[in-house]
């Protein structure tokens, strides 16, 4: 029997994304919310994350804008930093910062009796500012990340809040998602992890850079 299945990569991403449209339907979506939500359900291959997606309605817009304009990412984990495409990334001229293993957030983290994702967000501190957080990981890192902006006044200019889990996860979501500070984008409930956050980073990336190679996977 011959195989009926499909090769090329941009293919399969595009039926992908007909096999996913229907799933948001009916949600009040704008056409860029629904980019990114698409690139989320076929990161995870869950349709069930189609309702529990919550985009600040300023998001998208502050996301790209300091984006284009060379900003910074700052993540929780490596997978998350190893995640985004930095071909595409690295045309705007920004950088990706992950400290979760470097000896000052351990040191800290053992000083501190925290989590060296924790240790790691209040390291960066100020560098914070204007920047863009993708957590995927840690809600611990999240919680600081609100901490800071609350108590020290830093004000990153959009959060990717995704962390995974059952301990603190959906806490430190449902905190993000209760602030209107800070343009954020988050998931309810326990759902989530570095490939979603991924997601959404690439999925603003390619709304400003649509010139991925055929290859590109």
């Amino acid at each position: 029997m011959a195989d009926t299945f499909i090769t090329k990569p941009m293919a399969i991403e595009n039926r992908s994304m007909e096999i996913i449209a229907p799933h948001l339907e009916g949600l009040n979506l704008t056409d860029e919310e629904k980019i990114i939500c698409s690139r989320i359900i076929h990161a995870s291959g869950d349709v069930g994350y189609a309702p529990i997606i919550k985009i600040h309605d300023k998001f998208i817009a502050a996301a790209k804008k300091v984006l284009a304009d060379g900003a910074n990412i700052f993540t929780d984990v490596e997978m998350v930093r190893r995640g985004i495409n930095m071909k595409t990334f690295q045309k705007f001229g920004g950088e990706i910062f992950c400290k979760i293993a470097d000896v000052e957030a351990r040191e800290l983290s053992l000083s501190e009796g925290i989590t060296r994702a924790m240790a790691a967000m209040r390291i960066f501190g100020k560098r914070l500012d204007g920047q863009i957080i993708a957590i995927g990981n840690a809600p611990t890192a999240l919680f600081e990340v609100l901490r800071l902006a609350r108590e020290e006044n830093i004000k990153p200019a959009a959060i990717i809040g995704v962390p995974v889990g059952f301990v603190g996860a959906a806490e430190s979501k449902t905190q993000l998602a209760l602030q209107n500070d800070i343009p954020f984008l988050t998931v309810r409930g326990t759902k989530g992890g570095s490939s979603i956050a991924v997601a959404a980073v690439n999925a603003i990336l390619y709304m400003l850079d649509s010139s991925r190679g055929a290859n590109e996977k």
